[in-house]
């Protein structure tokens, strides 16, 4: 490892944690990534070794049985794992997800019932707010609970894009319900819905139709989910009362910003070390590529911004673990990171000239990858639309 995306102040715990990720990633991920992305096969026995590593209960506190973990130490453990894969952090990603807003929203009881659960991976957790006819603009959401009596709800609606919508068996679900307020956010409640892993019917009223097919992302299974008068008790709602979804929601989606900036860096960090690798073993005109003005100030382009995009998000996981407002510093983070990471992935396609059109190269799957990042948890004009207001409140004119 050279000197780009180093993390100063680590304790000797997360220095430890994440070198022995890095080390599971060069021997149990990096040699199978490519064909088992090219096959569109789940990653079964690297989930299986990230769930013998503890990394499933990394953040869920000690008393459910996990490690208790800062969310730096997470963010850093993903940088790592995309560095091998980044399908098998978005396994990990949703997961998070639905433990953070357990961890802090949920009542006192579904935290017993579900955390020590995920910690093992017996629970497997993914979320879901988007609809076919909505991705960015929660508000047009359409799948709503109606009650069925005391205590009682039926789902119907369509969602999409559900990242591990097949593989898991609890999903957080975003939907409205009619609480009767006046702001539209105020009418959206999060249901915990427990189903079976699969396809078909995975719960009287559920169907998950099978995998959408993509361009990239791929082992990973993205589905939808169709609710057809789905029962579900009251008990199952986010901390125990209706009209508060969409700030449990947008709290957990805030964490999986920083999660989506740490995915770039690791995707761009693999990339930036598989073109400077490259460029020093290619030859034209009689000597190394790497010595060409051209291909050397690439380079320096390529390492400047993995740098920089990894400095933004470690800022934007310790104002998150500090309880401060978060939003301004995880939009930045998602924004650069991700768009830093497509433009050093096409510059290493780049420097690898006919060879990175090869299915052979990896970076041929890190280019289909990386177009991912600046859609997920919030298109880019998103969070540029997010870190824009939220400067207007911090320099407004007195």
């Amino acid at each position: 490892m050279g000197r780009l995306a180093e993390t100063t102040g680590l304790s000797d715990v997360q220095q430890e944690i994440v070198k022995t990720v890095r080390a599971f990633v060069v021997k149990e991920v990096l040699p199978v990534a490519t064909a088992l992305e090219h096959n569109d096969e789940y990653p079964t026995d690297i989930i299986e070794g990230l769930k013998e590593l503890g990394i499933f209960g990394l953040v869920i506190p000690e008393e459910y049985g996990g490690l208790g973990e800062s969310l730096l130490t997470y963010a850093l453990v993903v940088e790592e794992i995309a560095r091998g894969w980044m399908s098998v952090s978005g396994v990990i990603n949703t997961h998070f997800i639905v433990a953070w807003m357990l961890m802090h929203h949920g009542t006192d009881e579904q935290k017993r019932a579900y955390l020590p659960r995920m910690v093992d991976g017996d629970v497997r957790g993914a979320f879901s707010m988007s609809e076919p006819g909505c991705g960015s603009d929660v508000s047009a959401i359409t799948t709503k609970a109606r009650p069925t009596g005391e205590d009682a709800y039926a789902i119907t609606g369509q969602k999409m894009w559900v990242t591990n919508g097949g593989s898991a068996n609890l999903v957080a679900v975003l939907v409205k319900t009619d609480e009767g307020a006046e702001s539209v956010y105020k009418n959206m409640t999060t249901f915990l819905v427990e189903k079976e892993p699969g396809f078909g019917e995975t719960a009287p009223g559920l169907t998950v139709p099978g995998k959408l097919g993509k361009m990239g992302y791929k082992g990973v299974d993205t589905t939808e989910l169709v609710f057809d008068g789905h029962a579900i008790g009251a008990g199952q709602v986010l901390g125990g009362a209706p009209g508060r979804g969409f700030y449990q929601m947008m709290d957990g989606v805030e964490v999986g910003r920083v999660n989506v900036a740490a995915r770039g860096c690791g995707v761009a960090l693999r990339a930036f070390e598989l073109a400077i690798d490259y460029a020093q073993q290619r030859e034209t005109f009689g000597k190394k590529i790497a010595e060409h003005q051209a291909v050397l100030f690439r380079l320096a382009e390529m390492a400047t911004k993995v740098e920089a995009a990894h400095q933004m998000m470690v800022r934007a996981a310790r104002a998150k673990d500090q309880g401060s407002r978060g939003d301004l510093e995880a939009g930045m983070a998602k924004y650069l990171a991700s768009e830093y990471c497509s433009q050093v992935v096409e510059d290493s396609f780049r420097i690898h000239g006919g060879y990175g059109f090869s299915a052979e190269y990896e970076i041929e799957r890190l280019y289909r990858d990386a177009p991912m990042l600046l859609i997920g948890e919030g298109t880019a004009d998103i969070q540029r639309m997010i870190i824009g207001r939220r400067l207007l409140e911090d320099y407004k004119l007195r």
